[in-house]
Parts: structure tokens; C-alpha cells; sequence
């Protein structure tokens, strides 16, 4: 999937634009490696977006503390309002199967991108 013009948009937000992984998120990402930490996404968004109700969205992804919640802030994958602003999924409602992939896709390849020194 191509995700070029999703990032460069998102490159032109200087909010989303500040995000970057810290040396810490790198180590992280090598301890755990890639396969961990997209299975750490899949289950971040199932249980802080994918319910069609969530009391505190907006605050219920923390700005710091794993690569993911980085990573969701970067891409405006962190609570359903920018889901909506930036993706055009609709809120109010439960997240498809495929959304939360498009998701967790999205959220990977960014960290991809950033984290090109992992091996």
C-alpha cells in the first residue's frame, strides 16, 4: 500500500511533524523487534479505538512511553476525532477488521521510516 501523500500531508502539520522516535524507542523496537511491536499496535487499537464508544477519547493515548503511541501521534491515528479528521472513518460507531489494519499499517510503516537503523 502506498501511504505517500497521507505522510506528506501529515509532514506539513508542524504538530504531527514533531513526533520522532528517541533512542530509548529505538532500543525498544530492536529488543522486542518489529513482529512485537505490531502485535503491541494491534492490540492498542482494538482496545482504545475500536469500540464504537470510548468515554475518554481524545486522551486515551499517552504522548510518550512506546513507539506505537508515538507513532499514533505522527500519523493521527491516536483517538477517533483524528481518525476522522485525517482518515475519514467515522466515529460513534465500531471499527471494521479492515480499518484496524489500514490502521496498524499506517502506523507501521511510520515507524518503519523512522527507525531505519533496526536490524
Amino acid at each position: 500500500m502506498k501511504y505517500e501523500i497521507l505522510f506528506q500531508k501529515l509532514s506539513k502539520s508542524k504538530f504531527r511533524s514533531s513526533f520522532t522516535l528517541k533512542e530509548k524507542d529505538k532500543q525498544y523496537i530492536r529488543e522486542k523487534g518489529i513482529d512485537k511491536i505490531e502485535e503491541h499496535a494491534y492490540d492498542f487499537i482494538k482496545k482504545r479505538l475500536e469500540p464504537s464508544i470510548i468515554p475518554n477519547d481524545g486522551k486515551q493515548t499517552p504522548m510518550k512511553g512506546h513507539p506505537v503511541f508515538i507513532a499514533q501521534h505522527a500519523t493521527a491515528t491516536c483517538c477517533r476525532d483524528c481518525l476522522y479528521k485525517w482518515h475519514h472513518i467515522p466515529m460513534n460507531r465500531k471499527l471494521a477488521d479492515d480499518e484496524v489494519i489500514y490502521i496498524v499499517n499506517v502506523i507501521m510503516k511510520w515507524i518503519e521510516q523512522n527507525n531505519k537503523n533496526i536490524a
